[in-house]
């Protein structure tokens, strides 16, 4: 394929824009070669400046569950246009957004709309301190919550520490306030409530892991969480900004039957604008200004396209049969593929939850950052390759999720499968 239009743009944006992306994993360092600039997108596939044609298993990064540019929300989204972009004031579209959220998500019972997934789980960590009145945090090592500073912290040099700086910029204060445990570690977690006790104010985790890779909860492990929370007065938020109304219209907590404290939401709630969610338990929620004294705001907060958008996005998922047609879509892609290497005499660890699946380029199970962290990347970063020069768009990271949309045909499941059987052989 001809990639030349965009090397060149990359070459352009690299003069004005930190390393020519407005985000890292954009710029395909893991994969040794240049970014695709993508002129436009259509159902499941989209489209390069060169006009290269590519089946897309990326979706925005998870948000185009329907496929891109779904006419219905398109069409909902040109008509709110109309109206205006953003008001600063409240809108109707902001209730009927919320109220349809409340009733999809357990454990929500009042929702704040923001701008951002990063938003959404800085200011639900902000809630759970100002609820608990305790100033220490856990997180889990692989996990992702957004870029804000005390999320930013990787583990120190035991298995359940205080923790380090991930980035330079992150004060060593702040970090010392994050607590790093072992993803799928039961007793990790245990440890590190009993060596803070009373400190810690909440437990932040991704129930169903999909920034190492996707990684699954082991049997009992969001459970024993749920369990140690309700004893040690913790606060349980699950980030399913994600998984939510991806793996289930419920998200990841309808799946497995564990209703956490509180749960960030974004990317499908707002069909491919930007948005971000936070919510919870009444008693949690009315802390928050104005009805309370933890402040959180935002100018483009619940702004009426994105709320079109999601609103739109979210009547289409409640359509019958919806979550099975895609679970059956997911399976057969995925289960593809791992047969495909297996025939090679290439194995991978393949895991998927619903329309969330990897390919581990690893010879053993992957159940925490440990082990992904072991995975072949330069392999991975060949078959990236030969699969982009074969018309297919994957996340250019090992540690990425790929996603299936309602969208894709059986056709562009075989092709893919195809795609991956002929890589793997040239591995």
């Amino acid at each position: 394929m001809d990639y030349s239009r965009s090397v060149h743009f990359f070459q352009e944006a690299q003069k004005f824009i930190p390393g020519g992306v407005n985000s890292p994993v954009r710029a395909f360092k893991s994969v040794g070669t240049d970014p695709l600039f993508i002129k436009n997108a259509s159902g499941p596939r989209i489209y390069d400046v060169d006009g290269n044609e590519f089946i897309d298993y990326v979706g925005s990064w998870g948000p185009m569950i329907l496929g891109h540019c779904h006419p219905k929300v398109i069409s909902a989204v040109k008509s709110a246009v109309d109206n205006g972009c953003s008001f600063g004031a409240p809108t109707e579209l902001e209730i009927t957004l919320a109220e349809m959220v409340i009733k999809a998500v357990p454990s929500i019972e009042m929702v704040r709309m923001v701008s951002s997934g990063t938003e959404a789980t800085m200011s639900a960590i902000r809630l759970a301190r100002g609820f608990t009145g305790r100033d220490k945090i856990l997180k889990f090592s692989g996990c992702y919550h957004g870029h804000s500073d005390s999320l930013l912290v990787k583990a120190g040099s035991g298995a359940a520490t205080f923790g380090v700086p991930d980035s330079p910029g992150v004060p060593q204060d702040f970090a010392k306030l994050t607590l790093t445990a072992t993803y799928n570690d039961l007793e990790s977690v245990q440890t590190l409530v009993a060596e803070n006790k009373n400190e810690v104010s909440c437990i932040i985790v991704e129930p169903i892991a999909g920034n190492m890779g996707t990684v699954p909860p082991k049997d009992g492990f969001l459970e024993g969480l749920r369990k140690l929370c309700a004893e040690e007065g913790i606060v349980l938020i699950f980030d399913e900004v994600m998984s939510g109304f991806r793996v289930a219209y419920g998200g990841a907590q309808e799946l497995y039957g564990v209703t956490p404290d509180m749960t960030t939401l974004g990317k499908i709630i707002g069909g491919g604008l930007p948005v971000g969610a936070f919510g919870g338990k009444k008693e949690i929620m009315s802390l928050l200004s104005p009805s309370g004294g933890v402040y959180q705001a935002g100018t483009l907060s619940g702004n009426p396209l994105a709320m079109t958008a999601g609103i739109e996005t979210l009547k289409l998922l409640q359509s019958e049969g919806f979550y099975q047609n895609l679970e059956e879509k997911s399976a057969y892609v995925a289960s593809g593929i791992a047969q495909a290497a297996k025939d090679a005499g290439f194995p991978i660890y393949s895991t998927r939850v619903g329309s969330m699946f990897c390919a581990f380029f690893s010879k053993e199970p992957v159940y925490d950052w440990t082990s992904a962290a072991a995975c072949d990347t330069k392999a991975f970063a060949k078959y990236f390759r030969l699969m982009l020069d074969a018309g297919i768009y994957l996340a250019p990271s090992q540690f990425e999720t790929a996603f299936v949309s309602i969208a894709h045909s059986t056709d562009d499941l075989d092709k893919t499968i195809a795609a991956a059987a002929k890589a793997f052989k040239s591995l």
